[in-house]
């Protein structure tokens, strides 16, 4: 699989996998000092380079994610991000979670807004095997 860092900072990066067609988040245990602030500007600058790029999958590896559940603003997200993802026509979204998390290989669906599915699991192969798999 090849591999192109689109974007990178003290949060994480963002990777382009142009063979696959997907974009990737891969969040950092950085993350931990991450404020609301610089949850929405990552999201942003995630959104713009998936409408960018064309892709139409995407995968967020938040194994790493440590940001306070208080800097995630979801009702934003539902509001500003999200309808970015369906305007660039995004058509399944993919999170690799730590390991016993709750919503891991619960059946993929949209969530809030999204015209797309959203899976979770606790592998990347299972992550990119679903993104690549047969329309649901």
């Amino acid at each position: 699989m090849a591999e192109i860092t689109v974007y990178e900072d003290r949060w994480g990066k963002i990777v382009d996998h142009p063979t696959d067609g997907v974009l990737e988040i891969r969040w950092i245990d950085a993350t931990a000092g991450m404020t609301s602030i610089d949850f929405k500007q990552w999201l942003t600058r995630f959104a713009t380079d998936i409408a960018r790029l064309g892709r139409k999958l995407a995968l967020v590896d938040a194994v790493q994610f440590r940001i306070a559940p208080d800097n995630m603003d979801e009702a934003w997200r539902d509001a500003n991000i999200i309808p970015r993802y369906n305007e660039a026509g995004v058509l399944r979204f993919a999170f690799v979670m730590p390991s016993k998390m709750p919503l891991i290989d619960t059946p993929p669906a949209p969530e809030g807004p999204a015209a797309f599915p959203t899976a979770y699991f606790g592998t990347r192969a299972d992550d990119f095997t679903w993104l690549a798999g047969p329309a649901d």
